[in-house]
C-alpha cells in the first residue's frame, strides 16, 4: 500500500511536468495564425507573442526558490496549477496581442516555478535506489505533455475557423484544474519538515508513509544535514562554487543543442523542408511520440546506466543529428532525410539532456540551498531559452532573416556547442547515481 501511495503522490506532483510540456509547445499550432491574425512585426513577434512565455519562465525559475523554501513544496505546487489555470483561459479569450501576452507571461511563471519545485520535491521524497527513475517521471511527463499538444493541435486545426488556436490554448485549463486538486492530496517534503519547521516526529511519519526501509537512519542523516544548515553560509559564499558551476554548464548546454528552437518551430522548420501546414503539423506528432519512447528509456536506464553514461550517448547523438539536419538544408535534401535527423536529434535529447536534467540538478545541492540551488540551474536554463527563441524570428522571417533562404548555419552552430558539451560531461560531471542527497552533499560540496 505504502509502495501504491508513493506512486500516486509522485505521478501527481509529475502531472506538472505535462502542464509545462503542453504549454511549452501549444504555442507552435498557434504561432503562424497569430501572426497572420495580428501581423505584428518580427521583432514583436519574438519578444512578447512567442518569447514573452519564456521570459515569465525565467523569472519565475529564478524566484520560484522563495516561495518553495519558505512555504513549502506542496502549497508551491499548488499555486503552479492555479497559475496555468489562468494562463490557459486568458490566452485563448485575449482579444489583442498585448493581452495575450500578459497570459502567456502568467504560464511562464508557473513553468518556471514547476521547474524548480517538482524535481526538488520528487527527490527529496524518493530514495537513492530509485531516485533517478522518480524524478525523471517529471521529464517523462514533460514530454508527454508535449506529444498531447502536438496532437491537440493537429486534431483542432480547421475546427472553429478562425479561432481553432484559441481552442488550442483554451484546452490546457482541464488538466490544470485537475492537478490542482490532485496536489492537495500529497505529503510535505520530509526534509522541507525538518529544515523549516523541526518537526522531527511530523518527518518521521512522512518517511514511514513513504515506505522508506531504515526510517531511524534516514532521518538522522536529514538531522545532521539540516543542524549543519543552521549554519550562516550563503549559495554564493564559495562552498558550494561546484555545484553551481555543474547546474550552469548543464543548463547552458541543454538550451545551446537547439532543442526548445526545434520544438517551438518544427511546424515551420518543417514547412520549409517542403511540407504543406497540415503535414508539417501532422510531422511534428512523430516528433513527440519519439520524444515519448526515447524518454521512458532514458527514465529505465538513469538508474542503471547512470547520469554521466546518458549524457555521452546524447552529446554523440546531438553532435551527427544536428550536422544532418544543417546538411539537409546546405544541400537542400528531401524532406524524408531532414525529418530523419530531426528525430535522431529528438531521440538523443531524451535519453541524454532530457533524463538526466531536471534529477542531477535536484541532487547536487544540499537541502539547506537546494531550492535556491535549483532557481540557479532551472534559471540558467530558461534565460538561454528566452533568448533563443527571442532572436529565432530575426534569423527565420521570410523577409528579413538573416538566414531567411537557408537556416544551416543555426545547426551547424547548435552542433559546436555539443562537442563541448561532450567534452564536460567526460572531464567535468560527476556520477551521482545511488548516493543519498546528503551523501552527495558531503562529495559535492566544498569548505
Amino acid at each position: 500500500m505504502k509502495r501504491s501511495n508513493v506512486s500516486i503522490w509522485t505521478l501527481s506532483v509529475a502531472l506538472a511536468g505535462f502542464l509545462f510540456g503542453f504549454d511549452t509547445v501549444v504555442i507552435s499550432g498557434a504561432n503562424l495564425p497569430i501572426k497572420e491574425l495580428w501581423n505584428t512585426s518580427p521583432l514583436f513577434h519574438g519578444t512578447f507573442i512567442m518569447s514573452m512565455a519564456l521570459w515569465g519562465t525565467v523569472i519565475g525559475a529564478l524566484f520560484g526558490g522563495i516561495p518553495t523554501d519558505r512555504f513549502g513544496r506542496k502549497k508551491t505546487l499548488f499555486w503552479i496549477g492555479v497559475l496555468y489555470a489562468i494562463s490557459a483561459l486568458g490566452s485563448a479569450l485575449a482579444p489583442d496581442p498585448y493581452l495575450f501576452s500578459f497570459f502567456r507571461f502568467i504560464g511562464g511563471l508557473g513553468v518556471g516555478a514547476s521547474s524548480v519545485a517538482v524535481p526538488i520535491y520528487l527527490s527529496e521524497v524518493s530514495s537513492a535506489k530509485e531516485r533517478g527513475g522518480i524524478v525523471a517521471r517529471y521529464q517523462f511527463m514533460i514530454v508527454f505533455g508535449i506529444f498531447i499538444a502536438f496532437i491537440s493541435n493537429y486534431l483542432l486545426k480547421g475546427v472553429g475557423g478562425d479561432i481553432d488556436w484559441r481552442l488550442m490554448l483554451g484546452v490546457e485549463a482541464i488538466p490544470a484544474i485537475i492537478y490542482c486538486i490532485l496536489v492537495l492530496r500529497v505529503p510535505n517534503s520530509p526534509r522541507w519538515i525538518m529544515l523549516k519547521k523541526h518537526d522531527e516526529q511530523g518527518a518521521r511519519k512522512i518517511l514511514e508513509s513513504l515506505g522508506v526501509e531504515d526510517v531511524e537512519s534516514s532521518l538522522a542523516q536529514i538531522k545532521s544535514s539540516t543542524d549543519e544548515a543552521g549554519k550562516p553560509s550563503g549559495i554564493f559564499g564559495g562552498k558550494y562554487n561546484f555545484p553551481l558551476m555543474l547546474a550552469f554548464l548543464l543548463a547552458f548546454f541543454n538550451q545551446l543543442s537547439g532543442i526548445n528552437f526545434v520544438l517551438y518551430y518544427a511546424p515551420e522548420i518543417l514547412e520549409r523542408a517542403g511540407l504543406a501546414a497540415k503535414e508539417s503539423l501532422g510531422s511534428s506528432i512523430s516528433i513527440g511520440a519519439v520524444n515519448l519512447i526515447f524518454t521512458l528509456l532514458g527514465m529505465y536506464l538513469i538508474d542503471r546506466a547512470g547520469r554521466k553514461q546518458l549524457m555521452i550517448w546524447g552529446s554523440l547523438g546531438y553532435i551527427l543529428s544536428l550536422s544532418m539536419v544543417g546538411y539537409a538544408f546546405f544541400s537542400g535534401a528531401s524532406s524524408v532525410f531532414l525529418l530523419t535527423f530531426i528525430l535522431v536529434f529528438i531521440a538523443s535529447h531524451a535519453i541524454g539532456q532530457g533524463a538526466v536534467i531536471w534529477v542531477f540538478i535536484s541532487e547536487i545541492f544540499p537541502n539547506k540551498v537546494r531550492a535556491y540551488g535549483q532557481s540557479w540551474g532551472t534559471g540558467t536554463h530558461w534565460v538561454f531559452a528566452a533568448l533563443i527563441t527571442l532572436v529565432t524570428p530575426l534569423f527565420l522571417d521570410s523577409e528579413k532573416g538573416i538566414f531567411k533562404d537557408n537556416p544551416w548555419p543555426i545547426f551547424a552552430f547548435f552542433a559546436g556547442f555539443m562537442v563541448l558539451q561532450l567534452f564536460f560531461v567526460l572531464f567535468m560531471m560527476p556520477e551521482t547515481k545511488g548516493k543519498s542527497l546528503e551523501e552527495l552533499e558531503q562529495e559535492l560540496s566544498r569548505s
